[in-house]
């Protein structure tokens, strides 16, 4: 199951994502999107394949990743859900809240 919130979570990869979801790129090609190290790129990168929001597929003698779309629509749907679900209910609590205080204010 991919742990949408953990590929998303760190501004790195949300900038990996949003490169691959133009097109494919090696992992240099990659690394040469950041001021950062590539060790630390291959890590992003390691976070996103193991939650399966990127594939890689080998070409000759690289890497090339892109976005996994299907997955990763299916987990911002989910996303989606839940923060609609957590809003839901502290609008409830929120509104039941107000109502209490006005019905308190009638007495």
């Amino acid at each position: 199951m991919t742990d949408i919130y953990r590929a998303i979570a760190d501004p790195t990869r949300r900038k990996i994502l949003s490169l691959l979801s133009r097109h494919e790129y090696t992992q240099s090609e990659l690394v040469d999107q950041f001021t950062i190290s590539q060790p630390a790129v291959k890590k992003h990168i390691a976070i996103l394949l193991e939650e399966n929001v990127v594939s890689e597929r080998k070409e000759g003698r690289f890497r090339v990743y892109r976005l996994n779309e299907e997955v990763l629509s299916d987990g911002y749907q989910k996303l989606q859900l839940e923060i609609g679900s957590l809003l839901e209910d502290k609008l409830l609590k929120l509104k039941a809240y107000v109502e209490g205080e006005q019905d308190g204010e009638d007495n």
